[in-house]
């Protein structure tokens, strides 16, 4: 009767004797999940009678594959057989599909007429085909310097190794050192506004390698290095000066993620206005001033400000009157306004006609203190910025009206407008 796998067992606890000779090779050597594998054996001695695989560590029953009688060609399985195992008549064994369970240590056993035995040591590392693994984080939305990063390398394959990537290039030394020891998980405390990007985790073996989809982290920070900006890229001093009746544009400018909110004041009181610049369409002596852009970021719930103070150049000192409307009608008001009248001023006077006529005078401001002169008609009303308004006009009206201007170091101006009132109808 042909001896069974476990009687063999019970022989060679009695008979040990191990050899050193037996050898055993993979083909192929890095076998992928689903391969058929042979372990293949080399230095077989003598007339053979039998051989046990052991699927394990040691030579244990619990381990056994497979007996096998070289006489006869019979096999029996033992109780870590699955089916996919094979002894061939030369001892090697092979294995259809390998599975990642197969992986492990393999002990040949062989059994000659003497009762002699010799073991061989063979070892299977079955590689997957690695599914994409996935980047998990604790937030893609973190605020510089106090957020904590933690993105983890999601993969079904525990033994894959892994690695990282940043923006598609190696992770850079700074985020490794966030490294756990597996690799598998980046830790980086107080965020930096330079880790933000695009993260991909990477899974490999020696046959296969996945990567995982971007995912990308943004850092919010700011405001910082808040700026006026006179038309959007010349910085600004304290001050600009701004020729008279010109234009202006105000930028406010800032480092900052995501874009702040923008509020504008003048002189103190805020402007109805949320954008990042601020036109000034016609400059005057009305729009002289602090002009001041606050920005605030919701995000990192801080704020900046930045000022600048705006004035008429020297070229603005010419003055000039305007009519508004500049073609008014009868029965309408109309103001003649002043444009870069003197800072400081001492006295000014409106004629109805040329200052050189005493009796034409309309009005006069000295020291703040309005005056009527022979030519009043009760209609006109004078301001401090040296504007007159004309109420209720008519066809008399028409013709021209001069302003005198007297500094208080005694320098004295004369500038007249010719009014022109359209008749009704």
């Amino acid at each position: 009767m042909a001896l069974t796998g476990y009687s063999w067992l019970l022989l060679s606890a009695t008979f040990l004797n191990v050899g050193a000779e037996i050898s055993i090779t993979l083909e192929p050597a890095q076998p992928t999940e689903g391969d058929n594998v042979t372990l293949v054996v080399h230095g077989l001695s003598g007339e053979l009678l039998a051989y046990n695989w052991y699927a394990g560590p040691t030579l244990s029953v619990s381990y056994l594959l497979a007996s096998y009688i070289v006489s006869t060609g019979d096999a029996t399985p033992g109780p870590v057989y699955t089916g996919r195992e094979a002894v061939r008549p030369d001892g090697s064994l092979d294995i259809q599909g390998v599975l990642p369970g197969h992986s492990g240590t393999y002990i040949l056993q062989t059994f000659n007429r003497q009762f002699q035995t010799e073991v061989g040591y063979g070892h299977v590392q079955v590689y997957e085909i690695l599914a994409q693994p996935t980047v998990l984080a604790n937030s893609t939305a973190l605020v510089e310097r106090r957020d904590t990063l933690r993105l983890t390398c999601s993969s079904p394959s525990p033994t894959a190794e892994v690695r990282w990537f940043f923006n598609g290039g190696a992770l850079p030394v700074a985020l490794r050192l966030g490294l756990s020891p597996d690799g598998r998980t980046i830790s980086r405390h107080g965020i930096r506004r330079e880790e933000a990007g695009a993260y991909q985790c990477e899974v490999w073996n020696p046959v296969s390698v996945s990567r995982s989809k971007p995912i990308n982290l943004t850092v919010y920070f700011g405001p910082e290095r808040v700026a006026i900006l006179q038309d959007s890229t010349t910085r600004t001093g304290c001050t600009i000066k701004v020729d008279f009746n010109t234009s202006l544009t105000l930028w406010c400018v800032s480092r900052s993620c995501p874009e702040p909110e923008y509020v504008w004041a003048f002189n103190g009181q805020a402007l109805r206005n949320g954008q990042d610049h601020l036109n000034i369409s016609s400059m005057t002596t009305a729009q002289e001033g602090t002009y001041t852009c606050i920005v605030k970021n919701t995000k990192t719930l801080l704020s900046g400000s930045a000022s600048v103070v705006v004035k008429l150049s020297a070229a603005a000192v010419a003055m000039m009157i305007v009519p508004v409307p500049t073609k008014p009608m009868e029965g309408q008001d109309v103001t003649l306004t002043v444009q870069g009248y003197p800072k400081d001023l001492l006295v000014y006077a409106w004629y109805r006609g040329p200052a050189s006529e005493p009796n034409r005078l309309l009005s006069q401001l000295p020291s703040g203190t309005w005056i009527a002169g022979p030519a009043h008609t009760g209609r006109e009303v004078g301001f401090p910025n040296c504007s007159l308004l004309v109420q209720k006009l008519n066809l008399t009206d028409t013709g021209r009206y001069t302003l005198k201007t007297v500094t208080l170091q005694g320098k004295t101006e004369t500038l007249d407008v010719e009014l022109q009132v359209t008749p009704l109808g």
